[in-house]
């Protein structure tokens, strides 16, 4: 049996212990918390901010239709967002349709996007929608989804992208690419 100093020790240690190790994963858990919870729709004025009047696309600056903007911005300031491109008379045009700003990495099916600018560009395809993601500044392809068509009686939209505590989608027209934030 245990008694005297010995006993206290054990006592204290059994309350501090739990204290201290609650307090180390608060502190390791600060930068990871479930994405989802913390994304909301970016306002109009953050997409202003963020979003070009005029896109530098490869050596183009293409201007944009910034009441089509949407995006989603999470509580460090890590924006994810995008804007419709008036490409007529542009070299880019049937290419690329939206410009892309992406601040915190986003995955379409197999396609992730790292941090960077990005454009769209799409085509029908017996499945849905083909998107296609190139880097704004070089036209490198980054990659492609599958868009759905959404459910009858959804809004079409010229781009939205909806947080993903509700549906985690990239809406263009009527076709909806799911996305989740590695």
């Amino acid at each position: 049996m245990i008694s005297g100093p010995l006993l206290g020790q054990m006592r204290l240690a059994a309350l501090v212990l739990p204290l201290l190790a609650s307090t180390y994963v608060s502190a390791q858990n600060v930068a990871v918390r479930p994405a989802h919870a913390s994304w909301r729709v970016a306002s109009e004025d953050e997409l202003m901010q963020a979003l070009p009047v005029r896109a530098p696309v490869q050596k183009e600056r293409i201007e944009t239709e910034m009441r089509t903007a949407s995006g989603i911005l999470d509580d460090a300031g890590h924006l994810i967002a995008g804007v419709v491109l008036i490409t007529a008379g542009y070299s880019a045009d049937g290419k690329y349709s939206h410009y892309f700003v992406v601040g915190s990495p986003i995955r379409f099916g197999s396609t992730t996007l790292t941090v960077g600018k990005y454009v769209i560009g799409w085509k029908r395809a017996p499945e849905g929608l083909e998107v296609h993601f190139f880097d704004a500044a070089t036209g490198a392809d980054r990659g492609a989804a599958i868009g759905r068509q959404m459910p009858m009686g959804t809004r079409v939209e010229p781009f939205r992208l909806v947080p993903p505590g509700e549906h985690a989608i990239l809406q263009i027209g009527r076709f909806g690419v799911p996305y989740t934030l590695p």
